[in-house]
């Protein structure tokens, strides 16, 4: 299987299946001395861990992770950093009645036109679960970002038809609700329409935001490796996402060039602009601005209520999906869309090294005049 590889220079590695022994991740590319511990790579993993509340997955997993190399006395070496995560509470029997059977909006039936068969037991690679890598990874894409000054944040924008009001955005609100909300009346608002849904026997998607501030200008390539680019491919490689957009995104096809354009300003030092319709990206390049990108995240297919499906064989059936599953996906899915965003710009950071001359001047200085 190709295509588990993500990055350049700065690369991921995720591997192993949902109800296989363990998942996790091997880092290659990040720079020695980097202060890294397990506590820093915990931490974000304790965000996506299921079974936390209510509108979460019943999996019982501490996802405990584990470094096996890479670092040493508590900084890294410049060597490739393995991650490990080891699955506890699989109940695989849940899935034995999916053998021969494709769940509508899950991958079982194009992974088994690919490969010719396929993992049931909770989809294999095609699982939620495969995210677990990524979120380790990312902890240390997010270490690298912080010491050079970005913050990368994401959180839900709505949920289902219920939307965060800007009026009343609260940061200190994404961490007290279980839906990572920024605004406290549309998480109560939010909490009603789940409870239907679930009460229904239905899921729910919604709109994750993430924004990054102090990125630097100049970061991205002009053709095929635009900004833009990059973060659309990682953040769509997640699998419940199903569109991305930058700025205003898909609203600027509603607007004229002077509503849309940004206008641009001096303070005498600095070049601004007035306005980030753009959302931090201009010609597939960062413009300094603040970075803002959003991920449509589909409902769950997983749900009780009776589906029409076929089997392998090609009849039609009808299927209840039953079994510990995620009414809805969007809270555990906000540290992933982080965590994919600082592992593009880790990646963009490190190429970047080598635009200019004055940049390797400036690490390996001149060892001859012109």
């Amino acid at each position: 299987m190709a295509g588990s590889v993500f990055g350049t220079q700065f690369t991921v590695t995720t591997w192993g299946e949902s109800h296989g022994k363990a998942v996790g991740a091997v880092v290659d590319g990040c720079p020695a001395g980097l202060p890294l511990c397990e506590e820093d790579i915990q931490r974000l993993l304790d965000r996506r861990r299921p079974g936390q509340n209510a509108y979460t997955t019943r999996r019982s997993e501490k996802d405990q992770v584990s470094i096996l190399s890479g670092v040493f006395e508590g900084r890294t070496t410049g060597t490739p950093i393995s991650l490990i995560v080891y699955n506890e509470d699989q109940h695989s029997s849940d899935y034995s009645a999916l053998r021969d059977v494709y769940r509508p909006g899950h991958a079982d039936y194009t992974f088994d036109m690919k490969y010719g068969f396929r993992d049931h037991r909770g989809g294999g690679r095609s699982s939620g679960r495969e995210t677990i890598g990524r979120v380790a990874a990312g902890a240390v894409a997010l270490k690298l970002l912080s010491r050079l000054g970005i913050r990368v944040r994401a959180y839900a924008l709505s949920i289902g038809p219920v939307k965060a009001d800007p009026a009343f955005f609260d940061p200190d609100q994404i961490e007290k609700n279980p839906f990572c909300l920024p605004d406290a009346a549309a998480a109560q608002a939010a909490e009603e329409f789940v409870k239907q849904c679930m009460a229904e026997q239905n899921s729910a998607g919604g709109v994750i935001e993430c924004i990054v501030d102090h990125l630097p200008a100049g970061l991205g390539e002009p053709v095929f490796d635009k900004l833009d680019a990059r973060l659309g491919q990682a953040i769509l490689s997640i699998g419940a996402v199903k569109g991305v957009e930058i700025g205003d995104g898909f609203a600027a096809a509603r607007s004229t060039g002077l509503e849309n354009n940004d206008a641009f300003y001096s303070d005498g030092l600095t070049i601004h602009k007035k306005t980030n319709h753009a959302g931090g990206i201009l010609g597939g390049i960062s413009d300094g601005s603040r970075l803002i990108l959003r991920a449509a995240v589909k409902p769950t297919p997983s749900v009780a209520s009776p589906q029409q499906t076929v089997t392998r064989q090609g009849e039609n059936t009808e299927l209840s999906i039953h079994g510990r599953h995620d009414p809805l996906i969007v809270p555990r899915a906000v540290v992933v869309v982080e965590s994919m965003t600082a592992l593009t710009l880790a990646d963009l950071l490190l190429q970047n090294m080598g635009s200019r001359m004055e940049y390797l001047e400036r690490v390996y200085g001149r060892t001859s005049e012109e």
